[in-house]
């Protein structure tokens, strides 16, 4: 039955527009069908009657958020602050980024209008991002404005964890929906790699409150990358075992100033097939057209995982959104560098029938899909830092002080209870360590054992000779902590080699760079290694005589030699993967010494040698000698690790002389 025309206009207030200024509707919806006049009455229509005839009507979308290819725009993600307390080399140009005058940037009252314009017009998503939205001090504020705005579904945020568990629950209670956590690794140590910051003790306790708090599902952004954390993919998926979580992969991402590599992306078909390999019955759940996320569930499994795929699969056909940076700037694809600042038209008075326009004809130039992986690389476009955040591009950490070669530090320390420095260093873990965390961290996610590790504070290197003080040009860590180390560096030049007179992992500005060995050519590369463990007479012979409780220590030690080479790209982060022809791994007794005596030989046909491999195949020995024998004293020195030689590859070989060798070989 129709509905008299009074009643219906009634019922459709707010919905189709508003009267302009001279009291008539000037717009249309998407269909070009022009809106009624909206000068009818409301009298005798209940909020709870209106409601329910708009889900039981649809109106036709808004033209002015509908673009040339017919997709509808309906979430809008605002970045409410250009700031972040983390320092993620991957969201930042090495040079740093400069931030916009506050003058320059939304004001609250701004950030609400304009999404109260773009809500009557059809969004019914908003997410707010940074940045870090959650330094900007009156977000609760802004969330609990936009939850009374009229047609808008969903509020959602994206953080990276560090303020969260303070503020989650006032975010909740002023209407906050949908919560995404940025999370990049499992492994303490690498979490402050990645971010020159410490604080994965309190993402995980913000993970812990928003379950606490009922958000269903958590979701986990993971920035997946190859030589990081792609070792990790099996330990995330295993988060959503017991716990309501929704982890998604995403792919690596080009922005301007983070030096995007398509050899460091992991694309999702290679995350989907190592996924598979270890759970074959893996699920694939249904989505909305418009989801940017393709989503799986192991059977049984409370939680789910998901994989963006913007760079290998992209999902432009069904965009529907839209991004305000934190200075009103109007981007209609993230990958665009084309912007419309909105904050200039609200400044300028401009009239708000003006202002839709505007919009409209900005998403009307919308194109039909981006670039491409390879030309986005090219384009000029803003950080990430400083465009509305969600998913965060990751890549390789060229000036993390990690793997410097022939430096020694002195270290003058202004506290006493810094000397205490454990050897923790900033590395990919191998699996059998990667379980392991601060003795801080909240582990109700992870079903791992507490253990005593403390990270190593950040230091300063320089590539320059001699006695040097940390110079500008060098890493500028910016530790935040009531302890100050002053660190001063010398080069080694006695093992220096002719051919080498700089350091080859560091560049020019002092930063640390992994050597690029693309244009070389494969040639037959061997190393060889040794370590001495001095045992003791008793437990030499207990070795001697098979007759330790573990075991045979030494068929043991030699097999563990063997996986630490294989996994030696894995633990030093500057080494590249090498595929060995052989590992062969001695280990012989010397009475003499009351000591094992340990020699591994690695060899390749490849771009670059196999010392590492050989070196950490005789340490892992070593290692695992000490293991095997510490039940019965720990009185054992392990010590003379050292490489022995090398041949092959553009440097020559190297043969070190035999009165140094001594009885190792």
């Amino acid at each position: 039955m129709a509905l008299p025309r009074g009643r219906l206009c009634a019922l459709l207030r707010g919905r189709l527009g508003r009267t302009g200024p001279r009291g008539t509707n000037t717009r249309s919806c998407a269909s070009g069908v022009p809106a009624l006049e909206l000068t009818a009455p409301a009298q005798g229509v209940s909020v709870t009657e209106r409601k329910r005839f708009m889900k039981e009507h649809p109106v036709p979308f808004s033209a002015f958020l509908t673009d040339s290819f017919g997709r509808q725009h309906n979430y809008l993600r605002i970045s409410v602050t250009e700031k972040c307390n983390l320092r993620c080399q991957y969201c930042m140009p090495e040079e740093g980024v400069k931030l916009t005058p506050k003058s320059e940037l939304l004001t609250t009252q701004e950030i609400v209008t304009l999404a109260k314009l773009f809500v009557r017009e059809g969004v019914d998503k908003i997410r707010l991002t940074g940045g870090e939205p959650l330094i900007r001090p009156d977000v609760v504020d802004i969330v609990a404005q936009l939850r009374k705005l009229e047609g808008l579904k969903t509020i959602a945020l994206t953080t990276n964890g560090i303020n969260l568990t303070r503020q989650l629950p006032k975010l909740k209670d002023a209407g906050l929906d949908v919560l995404n956590i940025s999370l990049d690794t499992l492994v303490p140590p690498k979490f402050e790699f990645i971010v020159r910051r410490k604080g994965f003790h309190k993402v995980m306790e913000g993970i812990n409150k928003a379950i606490d708090l009922g958000y269903n599902p958590v979701k986990v952004n993971c920035v997946v990358m190859r030589g990081l954390n792609e070792d990790e993919l099996l330990d995330f998926v295993e988060l959503t075992e017991k716990q309501p979580l929704e982890v998604r992969f995403i792919e690596y991402m080009p922005f301007d100033g983070n030096k995007w590599n398509f050899k460091k992306m992991v694309s999702y078909q290679e995350m989907l097939d190592t996924i598979r390999q270890r759970w074959p019955e893996l699920e694939t759940l249904p989505a909305e057209a418009s989801s940017t996320s393709k989503n799986y569930k192991v059977p049984h499994f409370e939680g789910q995982i998901g994989f963006i795929t913007s760079m290998s699969e992209h999902f432009c056909g069904s965009c529907n959104r839209l991004r305000l940076t934190a200075d009103g700037n109007l981007k209609v694809c993230l990958f665009g560098n084309s912007e419309v600042s909105l904050r200039d038209c609200l400044r300028s008075e401009v009239s708000e029938e003006e202002l839709i326009q505007i919009i409209g004809a900005a998403v009307g130039r919308k194109k039909k899909q981006h670039a491409g992986m390879f030309n986005i690389s090219q384009m000029k476009n803003r950080p990430m830092i400083l465009i509305v955040g969600g998913s965060r591009p990751l890549e390789l950490f060229r000036d993390t002080p990690t793997n410097v070669q022939h430096l020694r530090g002195q270290i003058k320390k202004e506290s006493a209870d810094t000397a205490n420095w454990t050897a923790v260093s900033s590395i990919q873990t191998p699996p059998s360590c990667r379980r392991r965390g601060s003795n801080q961290v909240p582990l109700s996610l992870l079903s791992i054992k507490r253990t005593n590790c403390k990270v190593l504070p950040q230091r300063h290197y320089c590539s320059q000779r001699g006695d040097v003080t940390p110079q500008s040009m060098c890493l500028n860590t910016d530790v935040s902590s009531d302890k100050l180390y002053h660190v001063s560096f010398a080069c080694d030049q006695t093992e220096m080699h002719r051919d080498s007179p700089s350091l080859t992992h560091v560049d020019t500005q002092g930063k640390v760079m992994m050597v690029d060995v693309g244009d070389k050519s494969d040639t037959t590369r061997t190393a060889v290694a040794s370590a001495v463990v001095r045992l003791g007479p008793k437990v030499f012979h207990l070795v001697k005589a098979n007759q330790l409780k573990k075991g045979d220590v030494l068929t043991v030690a030699q097999i563990a030699g063997i996986q630490g080479a294989k996994l030696t790209g894995q633990l030093i982060p500057l080494c590249h993967n090498i595929p060995l022809n052989q590992v062969v791994i001695s280990l012989k007794l010397d009475e003499s010494r009351f000591a094992v005596v340990i020699e591994a030989k690695c060899r390749t046909s490849g771009k670059t040698g196999v010392e590492m491999e050989a070196l950490m195949a005789a340490s892992v020995s070593a290692l695992t000698v000490y293991d095997m024998c510490k039940a019965v004293t720990h009185d054992i020195v392990i010590e003379e690790v050292k490489l022995v030689s090398k041949t092959g590859g553009r440097r020559g070989d190297f043969q070190r002389a035999e009165d140094e060798v001594g009885h190792c070989c």
